[in-house]
């Protein structure tokens, strides 16, 4: 990430946030989605279109089990670099299905070739639902054509929506910036409540814009943001077999190509970065049962590794999150966590607190106010900060607190 640190505070002053924006909010993006009755009466099959073929990026899940979908995304990615649309389905992923699963996703990904007039290398494919189930392909085939895609706010609404599971809203963020004299807009979209504990990214999240960058500078960049982002937030520690985070960049600001050595090419990662950032905060906080988001601070650290591995030792911790749940200040439990990690400690030079209330200093107990942190710990939002005085690295990373709904959520996921 230090190509980032390099970015100076005029560059970063032209980094907007756009309230209203979304995937369609970049030159020559549009979506739509559709109930094609793989769920009861939500819509489940969306897609999103570039108006060219868009240089593309992808990150995937570590799972063995990776999903036909991402094999089918895989191959058409590396046949050019180029994607033009992705197609998604929610209620199935299309994951641990044999060979009739990969034959479904290939399938899929032609049905919406021919829907679009496209090569069908120019489709990406992405499910979500289910493990161990079969796809309905008639209803595929029916739902791809009744998606009439554009750029409304409403037509981006639908997508989004349509690849949601056990998601309680929809994960969005929009961001603009000036690059090389040109407005570049960058919009994303994800979803992701359980089975959250990434090796790469998150359940799904697609990210579009109108940047002009090449595919293999796309995809270091990427591949450079997601553990300071996706890879720092956890609901429950189970990793999906189908993570996935596909970014498209068709070029249409007409900026001139980014490089390494472009002097806005930071700008353009700290883009990549808040919209990474933002969309893995808003799954942390949307976790399945979840009442509170957690963020964990870690500084002090001899490495941001060590600093990014023990925050997420400590957000990941049931016993944490339990406590989060409860109101309970039991630094105790925050304490074990630390300790549970393969990093270099210093047992004795420990501080920990949680709001603005010290509980550890130095490694030794202080006293604070029972009310007082009930009253914090009873906020949305709770932030634990740790410094282990070991070094110079910081790190972060999200979760959230872990409620009996959860337990309801998941014991019938199926039903």
């Amino acid at each position: 990430m230090q190509v980032i640190s390099n970015i100076n505070e005029e560059q970063s002053s032209t980094i907007k946030e756009i309230a209203d924006g979304s995937i369609v909010s970049p030159i020559g993006f549009k979506a739509a989605g559709v109930h094609a009755g793989l769920r009861y009466n939500k819509k489940d099959l969306g897609v999103i279109v570039s108006e060219v073929p868009a240089n593309s990026a992808a990150v995937y899940t570590t799972s063995h089990f990776q999903a036909a979908p991402l094999k089918v995304t895989q191959e058409s990615i590396a046949a050019e670099k180029l994607i033009q649309a992705v197609v998604v389905n929610s209620a199935c992923a299309n994951a641990c299905t044999g060979e009739k699963g990969l034959e479904d996703a290939y399938t899929m990904r032609q049905l919406m070739a021919d829907h679009l007039k496209i090569k069908k290398e120019y489709v990406a494919v992405s499910s979500t639902g289910v493990i161990g189930e079969y796809l309905k392909m008639d209803k595929i085939d029916a739902g791809i054509k009744q998606l009439e895609h554009n750029d409304t706010p409403g037509h981006a609404d639908a997508f989004q929506e349509a690849i949601l599971t056990t998601d309680t809203v929809m994960k969005k963020c929009c961001y603009s910036s000036q690059i090389a004299g040109e407005t570049v807009t960058m919009g994303g979209t994800a979803k992701g409540s359980g089975m959250i504990h990434p090796n790469m990214a998150t359940m799904l999240s697609f990210i579009t814009t109108d940047a002009n960058i090449d595919s293999d500078l796309l995809q270091e960049s990427l591949s450079m943001v997601i553990p300071t982002t996706f890879n720092q937030i956890t609901v429950d520690g189970d990793t999906s077999t189908n993570d996935t985070v596909l970014v498209m960049a068709n070029g249409l600001a007409k900026n001139s190509p980014l490089t390494k050595e472009h002097p806005d090419y930071p700008v353009f990662l700290e883009l990549l970065t808040k919209t990474c950032e933002s969309l893995a905060k808003q799954i942390a906080k949307d976790g399945e049962g979840a009442t509170k988001l957690i963020e964990v601070e870690v500084s002090g650290s001899e490495s941001e590794e060590e600093a990014r591995m023990i925050a997420k030792q400590i957000v990941g911790s049931n016993l944490v999150k339990t406590a989060v749940y409860g109101s309970d200040a039991n630094w105790g439990r925050i304490i074990t966590a630390i300790g549970q990690t393969k990093t270099n400690v210093n047992p004795s030079t420990v501080d920990i607190s949680i709001g603005n209330i010290v509980m550890l200093k130095k490694s030794e107990p202080q006293a604070f106010s029972e009310e007082e942190a009930i009253s914090y710990l009873n906020e949305d939002f709770i932030k634990i900060a740790v410094d282990l005085h070991n070094g110079e690295a910081k790190g972060k990373a999200w979760g959230c607190d872990l409620s009996y709904d959860y337990v309801k959520i998941n014991a019938s996921y199926r039903t």
